[in-house]
């Protein structure tokens, strides 16, 4: 079967086409385009982010058929990201996608944003499958999750405060780098020569223990008002270009230890030798390779961790074509009445409560 996917939930317009079955699913296009508009100023306008989706989703949607060699009439359905993310951007998906549908009577599945980034690393690397831990980390969710089969999730943890991404993004600020934070603050991290500030690791601490509120929770609040103060001090001592690097290179370390740690955690508890990352966040080298030696130190050299590339990693109509298949064959539709909405747990997510190992 062939699903096309619409992504319109933050400031990514995307679409893509998506083949298979119960067996296996292949990527047959991707198309995303970036709004690079909201650099300038330092975050995400959701007006603009709305309108720049109307202008550009016809056209990103004519690309994705014309490379996958299909017309609308050899599509099957039309997956559409319609929870979480900015409303006015989901709603112009929706609305797309029912237009498209509508005339051509063919099924429309509303796809949950972090279920797709959960399917997303499926698409290149056919091993990420069902029972894994998953770390999903992006600018807007920090989730960590046990997925023992596809449908079926138990979440494990959360942020209680910022995203890892927006930890990110604001730290970037703070050092005068650009927007989006995450790459330039890597990059930045690397050419770190010399010792910088160690700061504390945010809900880690050796007396924790399974069952307790914050096993698996994370924060990152405290973490960037550390930053602020360490960027405070090297300014009033005339030395933050000296120690900028430095600086970054410490937050990374921190945060980056903070949810490897936790992952172990979740391995080590449910038994998981696999383990799968999601969203943006998932794009940095120092973090795979900080969550691979936690696990494997835990769990064993046979312990295998799952990373997506950047343009899985990043959102995009792929995962969600992909979640949207899983959906249609397990023979769900949406009716007229869909709609977007800014918050929604994902479905069939068994709440945090319920999940202490």
């Amino acid at each position: 079967m062939r699903v096309l996917g619409i992504e319109t939930s933050c400031d990514e317009t995307s679409a893509a086409v998506v083949e298979g079955d119960e067996a296996g699913a292949s990527l047959r296009s991707l198309v995303i385009l970036s709004q690079d508009v909201h650099r300038i100023f330092g975050g995400v306008v959701p007006e603009l982010a709305s309108r720049a989706h109307v202008t550009a989703l016809p056209a990103v949607t004519r690309q994705a058929l014309a490379d996958a060699g299909l017309g609308m009439d050899q599509v099957d359905a039309i997956a559409v990201t319609n929870a979480p993310g900015l409303v006015g951007a989901l709603l112009v998906g929706v609305a797309f996608a029912k237009g498209l549908a509508a005339p051509r009577g063919i099924p429309v599945l509303g796809v949950h944003h972090m279920e797709g980034h959960l399917f997303g690393t499926e698409l290149e690397d056919p091993a990420a499958k069902p029972p894994f831990t998953a770390l999903l980390v992006s600018g807007g969710h920090t989730l960590l999750i046990d997925v023992t089969e596809w449908g079926t999730y138990r979440l494990l943890g959360s942020t209680r405060d910022d995203a890892a991404g927006e930890a990110f993004d604001k730290v970037a600020k703070l050092l005068g780098l650009p927007y989006p934070g995450g790459r330039p603050i890597e990059q930045l991290a690397a050419t770190a020569t010399n010792a910088g500030p160690r700061f504390a690791r945010p809900m880690l601490h050796g007396g924790q223990r399974p069952g307790d509120a914050d096993y698996y929770d994370v924060s990152f609040s405290g973490l960037k008002t550390a930053v602020l103060h360490a960027v405070r001090d090297a300014e009033s001592r005339q030395a933050l270009d000296a120690e900028r690097a430095a600086i970054a290179r410490a937050f990374q370390d921190a945060l980056i230890d903070t949810l490897a740690a936790k992952v172990a955690r979740a391995a080590q508890a449910f038994g998981r030798t696999r383990v799968v990352l999601g969203g943006g966040v998932a794009c940095n080298r120092s973090l795979v390779a900080g969550i691979t030696t936690a696990v494997r130190d835990a769990m064993g050299a046979a312990c295998a961790v799952h990373a997506p590339s950047p343009r899985i990693a990043t959102d995009n109509a792929a995962m969600i074509a992909r979640a949207g298949l899983f959906r249609l064959l397990r023979g769900e539709r949406s009716d007229a009445a869909l709609n977007a909405f800014a918050t929604l747990p994902i479905p069939g997510l068994v709440p945090h409560s319920a999940s202490a190992a």
